[in-house]
């Protein structure tokens, strides 16, 4: 049989594994987007305590360093919004594009398609007349047949997820938890106004640090819901980069506001 050209012109091959996580194990619905939370939180937290961290370096007042924070809040999470719900749509039309490429192989080379299927679960150890029952039974059904080529050739599995709410999710929390590092500020200029434009005092800066690490250890901890970290691991090892980004953050702003006075 002559091989024709599949769908979108491209000739018929052997693609790439793709493995795309659909679980993390947890009850609740807000698992199935567990992972754009953590990393939105994560991105969210570290940014804008990377922020205020150098702005009080670099001895800002405490009203640029809201007005930084909350531009930060703002654009870099709609940013990383958008890259989520892209990168999930494009995830999402390859598995599909990629899904009418091994239909259109099933219905136009059947004979080398069924000849794949049978290669396949011979390296799982099936022989023989079970090897062919195996065979025989996967390739009766079209729509089994192209699962099972997605899943055992090419590595991928659909995600059904929405991406505009994997791009929601990941606004949310980005928002909800970059907050925190700002918390502090806010409470300190409705306490007493006329601190707004004086220079941010260590004092509250320690305390925003203090706030910040619980949230970088919740998020550690969420974290380890989604990979296979142990949960202090996961924790310690958030804390640490967390720190070490303010630590850099707040040197270079010290440094410049050295500098650049001098």
């Amino acid at each position: 049989m002559s091989e024709r050209v599949p769908p979108g012109g491209t000739q018929p091959h052997h693609h790439e594994s793709v493995l795309h996580r659909t679980d993390n194990g947890m009850p609740s619905s807000l698992s199935r987007y567990m992972g754009e939370l953590v990393y939105g939180g994560i991105d969210g937290s570290v940014t804008t305590f990377a922020v205020v961290s150098a702005a009080v370096g670099a001895g800002l007042s405490t009203a640029v360093i809201l007005i930084l924070g909350l531009a930060n809040l703002i654009a870099d999470g709609f940013a990383m919004s958008v890259g989520a719900y892209l990168s999930k749509k494009t995830e999402r039309d390859h598995y599909r594009k990629q899904r009418e490429v091994e239909a259109w192989e099933v219905d136009h080379m059947p004979e080398k398609e069924r000849e794949e299927i049978r290669e396949i679960y011979q390296a799982k150890g099936f022989e023989g007349d079970l090897l062919e029952q195996v065979v025989n039974t996967i390739t009766a059904d079209k729509e089994r047949w192209v699962e099972v080529m997605m899943k055992e050739e090419l590595g991928m599995v659909e995600d059904d997820r929405s991406p505009l709410a994997c791009g929601t999710a990941t606004f949310i929390s980005f928002l909800l938890v970059g907050a925190i590092p700002l918390l502090t500020f806010v409470f300190h200029v409705l306490w007493d106004p006329m601190s707004l434009h004086e220079p941010a005092s260590l004092t509250l800066f320690w305390i925003a640090s203090a706030l910040t690490t619980v949230g970088f250890m919740g998020i550690g901890w969420l974290k380890s819901r989604v990979t296979a970290l142990t949960p202090w691991r996961s924790m310690r090892e958030t804390l640490v980069l967390g720190s070490l980004a303010s630590a850099l953050s707040f040197v270079a702003g010290f440094l410049l506001e050295k500098w650049l006075g001098a």
